[in-house]
């Protein structure tokens, strides 16, 4: 028999956790009243994926989970192995048993003739019917790469922010970095000392005297742009157009 769940959560960054930890506090047990699928080998999200030379501290950063704060961060530690590590120990905090690898590849109604109905979910893991489905996967696994007039015959090599290991991949390179935010602009602090660098963005970067701690208005009033812009029905704004990049000696 497909084991039913009346929720069933897709991903486990740190959306999901969230969403899990209020599931729970409504009563839902994590395992029966609703369950977490998770493509990834262990905790961490997109951040287990990310490049070798980012750290936590005051240009990159993650807000703390309900419930457990995550502890003042090492700068000298990848931030790969630190969200990972603070991620799983959410999860075994809260007892939220995430089942993974449980890559999803297919959602439909569980019933064609009932398409309001539970659905259906397809993973590696096994399939699993729900009345209520969170999809929380992000865009790290599926990134927006835009078709440039040429590539076709392009020599070189196209990558992409999550292809992106550290700079001697670049060594001897010329290199056009793409965009205006904090990935950008490190990167082109990384590579300067082993390739030739451009770079292009579509406006001029937002950099602003407003960051983090320096300014306590400062999150609020990102979160006001974001809301504003959804209950207008817009499209959200890059990230960075809304947060500017704090004037910080790093950058």
């Amino acid at each position: 028999m497909t084991p039913h769940f009346p929720a069933l959560i897709i991903g486990a960054g740190q959306a999901v956790l969230a969403a899990a930890h209020e599931l729970a506090r409504r009563g839902l047990v994590p395992g029966e009243g609703f369950v977490v699928l998770d493509a990834n080998e262990g905790p961490g999200g997109a951040w287990r994926h990310r490049w070798d030379s980012l750290t936590l501290g005051k240009a990159h950063g993650i807000a703390d989970l309900p419930g457990l704060p995550m502890t003042r961060p090492d700068p000298g530690v990848p931030a790969s192995r630190l969200v990972a590590e603070y991620y799983g120990a959410y999860e075994e905090e809260f007892g939220l048993q995430v089942i993974r690898p449980a890559r999803v590849t297919r959602v439909e109604p569980a019933d064609e003739a009932d398409p309001a109905g539970r659905l259906r979910v397809t993973s590696g893991a096994g399939e699993f019917t729900t009345d209520v489905l969170l999809n929380s996967t992000g865009t790290w696994d599926n990134p927006y790469v835009p078709y440039i007039p040429g590539i076709e015959d392009f020599e070189g090599v196209q990558l992409h922010t999550k292809d992106y290991v550290n700079a001697e991949q670049f060594r001897g390179r010329k290199t056009l970095v793409v965009g205006g935010g904090l990935s950008a602009i490190q990167f082109l602090l990384e590579l300067e000392d082993v390739t030739e660098t451009i770079w292009a963005t579509r406006r001029p970067p937002n950099f602003t005297n407003r960051w983090k701690d320096e300014d306590k208005q400062w999150g609020l009033d990102v979160e006001d742009a974001v809301r504003d812009r959804t209950f207008a029905g817009e499209r959200p704004a890059s990230v960075v157009r809304t947060t500017g990049i704090g004037m910080i000696p790093d950058y």
